[in-house]
C-alpha cells in the first residue's frame, strides 16, 4: 500500500511551486553561540530548545 504525503509535505510542495522557499528552520549563529530565529535569544552550542520562548528546531 502506498502512503500519502503528510499535509506538511503537500503544503511545502504547494508553496515551492509558487516560488516560496520551504527550507527547515534551524538555529542561526551569532558570536559563536546558537541564536533562536523566533526571539533572538542566545544559547550555548549544546542547546536543543530556546529557554526564552521554547522554540525547537524541526
Amino acid at each position: 500500500m502506498a502512503s500519502a504525503p503528510s499535509s506538511n509535505d503537500m503544503f511545502d510542495e504547494f508553496l515551492s511551486q509558487r516560488g516560496h522557499e520551504t527550507d527547515d528552520i534551524g538555529w542561526e549563529e551569532s558570536y559563536n553561540k546558537k541564536q533562536c530565529p523566533e526571539c533572538g535569544g542566545l544559547h550555548d552550542d549544546v542547546a536543543t530548545e530556546c529557554s526564552v520562548c521554547g522554540w525547537t528546531p524541526i
